[in-house]
């Protein structure tokens, strides 16, 4: 857990906690006949895919689909069914000729629903701007930027969001999906068993992962290519959570979380003025790679060396300049969200510093707010995709629609011994045709753009100029709830599609 937000952290998407609950699992193992009968009874069986045809207008023009909800089954070495991951796919046509995109969101312990509902699928709900609100209508519209005219998409809820379930034990179900390892071998397996089931081993395949989805990605790439002998055309990051050691701890002796923050901190200040361009944040990448590093390594012992880090920190970010000093320059994340509307008693979101919401404890000395657009975005995506997945479509559950399970995310066992960027590299460098591109909005603070900008600036060239491309967007971490954002996204990603803008 990186930042400290009331009872709410989110580090590149969802790093939150509360107590374990697995109420839509079976109970333990049974131990004899009738206890294996009234389990049975107690976990009502899945629904059978149900599907529906559909039109949207997308890019000026209608696109006739076809959506359907269904479950691929998960299963143990023995061939035993541990677990269901449930899916919305909408395809057009019924060739393999055209594309298929496999989208995850992150967390761990988040549906794909952002990415579904917010940012490609064909259908979107309003959600991740200044100004939206919980109890705003969860009707949703046609979405003019959707993917869905150049790929077929496929919305991926891991066990323990969405309808997906596990159909084991808490302790096996801990140890089968909820870490990094499994989380990427199961996931895989999804991916191949959908591409059998519908016939579409011979279409180009895509993954696209957004947060946490973004340490997915190039690791199941890898895993699909070495493992199931599956190769991607292409990935997709989104607000990527690539390197955990690299984010670090704003308690450590390294720059770089200082150095990763500072540039999205002064990109949301730049935007309160009217100033957010390239020219600007340029300037702010060439300080932090520069006389940041040499001043901050000398230390607050050396008084001269931590007034110049100050002034320019407290110039970047907008705070005042006698409290940045007071911190000598260390300007953390959670200072600079309650500090920059402190006057109107707001405070900015992690996501994306320029969502605010009022701070319901503005005389407490210390932070008791949950973050403002999480807070906003749950109720009416939730209710949209209940709706659309029960009502529209069709597929009845008995269970709850898990958005964010804090239950996943709290047991999630957080080994970032294998980094996501170790596996990105074996991939590209075995597949001269396959693309990647990461995507970024300025104001994000919980997956900060500039970590990724120095992963990049790391890559070697593999035979070309950006192998792996970088694109940074107006807005935070869910940048493509800005139309001009999603509608620049969507003329960058086609052109790694191969697709004429």
């Amino acid at each position: 857990m990186r930042h400290a937000l009331a009872s709410i952290t989110l580090a590149c998407s969802l790093l939150f906690s509360t107590a374990p609950s697995y109420a839509d699992d079976p109970a333990p193992a049974a131990k004899d006949g009738a206890d294996a009968k009234k389990s049975a009874i107690e976990l009502p069986p899945m629904s059978a895919d149900k599907s529906i045809d559909q039109i949207a207008m997308i890019g000026g023009r209608p696109v006739k689909y076809k959506a359907t909800v269904g479950h691929i089954s998960v299963r143990d070495a023995k061939g035993k069914e541990i677990g269901q991951v449930v899916y919305t796919a909408y395809v057009v046509g019924t060739g393999a000729a055209r594309p298929v995109t496999f989208a995850f969101n992150g967390g761990p312990g988040a549906s794909s629903v952002f990415l579904n509902m917010g940012a490609v699928g064909p259908k979107r709900v309003g959600f991740g701007q200044q100004g939206d609100s919980p109890s705003d209508s969860a009707v949703v519209r046609d979405n003019p930027q959707s993917w869905l005219d150049f790929t077929d998409l496929v919305f991926i809820d891991p066990i323990g969001t969405g309808f997906s379930r596990s159909l084991v034990d808490e302790a096996e179900t801990k140890k089968a999906f909820y870490g990094a390892k499994p989380d990427i071998e199961y996931l895989s397996r999804v991916v191949y068993d959908w591409l059998v089931k519908y016939g579409r081993l011979t279409s180009r395949k895509y993954l696209m992962g957004e947060s946490y989805g973004g340490f997915r990605v190039p690791r199941m790439a890898y895993y699909l290519q070495s493992q199931l002998g599956v190769g991607m055309s292409g990935l997709v990051m989104v607000s990527p959570y690539l390197d955990p050691a690299a984010i670090g701890n704003e308690t450590s002796l390294s720059p770089l979380p200082w150095m990763i923050n500072l540039p999205a901190m002064a990109a949301g200040n730049f935007e309160r003025q009217g100033k957010l361009n390239a020219a600007n944040m340029a300037e702010v990448e060439q300080y932090v790679r520069t006389d940041f590093v040499t001043d901050y390594l000398k230390g607050p012992a050396d008084k001269a060396a931590t007034d110049r880090l100050s002034a320019k920190v407290a110039t970047y970010s907008g705070i005042d300049p006698a409290l940045v000093r007071r911190l000598d320059g260390r300007l953390d994340i959670g200072t600079y969200l309650r500090e920059i509307r402190r006057a109107t008693g707001q405070v900015g979101s992690v996501y994306d510093s320029n969502v605010t919401a009022y701070d319901p404890f503005p005389s407490s000395a210390e932070a008791r707010y949950n973050d403002p657009l999480l807070d906003g975005l749950i109720a009416p995506t939730t209710s949209a995709m209940v709706d659309f997945v029960t009502n529209q479509v069709g597929w009845k559950s008995e269970a709850r629609y898990n958005t964010l399970s804090y239950d996943v995310n709290r047991v999630w066992d957080r080994d970032n011994s294998d980094s996501p960027v170790t596996d990105l590299r074996k991939a590209i460098a075995v597949d001269p045709k396959m693309g990647a591109i990461i995507v970024h909005g300025w104001d994000d603070l919980s997956c900060p753009y500039f970590g990724s900008r120095l992963i990049v600036d790391q890559m070697p060239k593999f035979g070309a100029d950006e192998r792996i491309k970088l694109r940074v967007y107006p807005g935070g971490h869910m940048f493509y709830a800005r139309p001009d954002s999603s509608a620049a996204l969507k003329r960058d990603v086609m052109g790694m599609y191969g697709v004429a803008g």
